[in-house]
């Protein structure tokens, strides 16, 4: 909005429609399962961000065959799980810019297909581009304040009295502000060629390090959980493929671009948590 452009959105309650209102956002009320209204929205409109899910396909395939042949923009959010490993906690070398081969765990092969497809669609007439973000943090600037993966660590530690990690807690994430991150979309909607894919980073850790940083800033012991009872307290997508596993990236395509990401690191914001 900032930068000039007048920002359409959908929320699935009347409530949240209103809260986007009052941010000067056009809202509709609509579901994944309201397809019609999603692609009459699409047709409306001179570019499309799903932000929503990374793995719906019947919306995006609802989204791109409205806009075929209308060489609109389309940006699709995926995630950077798609390279992650399951590893327990434990630390992997494996390093994925937008050019290194990715042979995917069995749970993001549908993710990939799903980008592949939007790529593809480049080829119908479609300005696509497919962000792939790896760990958000910093505070959310929509109606969601919390990113997936340090604020179930931080609940966890306000709950229970003491922060964990998984494991070893030697796996390691690339992560991004998410300031920085909103920066990259527009940056990919003004300049980006159609049909190109890119990796969200600025940095890495390990868990262990961002646990003991949690620890530190509530003023908590730190110290581990096996696997099984992350899985079981998170489930296996949060629990052993987002908190346990490894998923390092670099965005050389983006900076190629021209993103700057400069907002503070991941430890300067946990070091403010109260």
């Amino acid at each position: 909005m900032a930068a000039g452009h007048q920002v359409v959105g959908t929320a699935r309650t009347q409530d949240k429609a209103r809260a986007l209102e009052a941010r000067g956002i056009q809202a509709t009320v609509a579901s994944f399962d309201d397809l019609d209204v999603l692609a009459r929205l699409a047709k409306e409109s001179d570019a499309v961000i799903n932000g929503a899910s990374a793995d719906e396909r019947k919306v995006v395939e609802a989204l791109l065959a409205a806009l075929k042949g209308s060489g609109k923009h389309f940006i699709h959010t995926s995630g950077s799980s798609i390279v992650a490993t399951g590893a327990g906690g434990e630390l992997t070398q494996g390093v994925h810019d937008e050019d290194t081969p990715i042979e995917p765990v069995p749970e993001k092969v549908a993710r990939i297909s799903l980008d592949k497809a939007v790529l593809d669609a480049a080829k119908d007439g479609i300005h696509t581009n497919v962000i792939c973000p790896c760990l958000i943090y910093g505070k959310g600037l929509g109606l969601n304040p919390d990113s997936v993966q340090l604020p179930p660590l931080i609940q966890y530690a306000r709950e229970t009295g003491t922060a964990r990690y998984i494991g070893k807690g030697e796996n390691v994430w690339s992560n991004v502000h998410i300031e920085d991150l909103a920066d990259l979309y527009l940056l990919v909607l003004e300049r980006a060629p159609a049909g190109t894919f890119y990796f969200a980073e600025n940095g890495e850790a390990n868990f262990r390090d961002a646990v003991t940083a949690i620890g530190k800033s509530l003023h908590l012991p730190v110290g581990s959980m096996p696997l099984a009872e992350g899985e079981k307290r998170w489930g296996v997508e949060l629990g052993r493929l987002a908190l346990a596993s490894n998923s390092r990236i670099r965005a050389k395509r983006a900076r190629a671009l021209g993103w700057k990401p400069h907002r503070a690191s991941v430890f300067d914001v946990l070091a403010e948590l109260k």
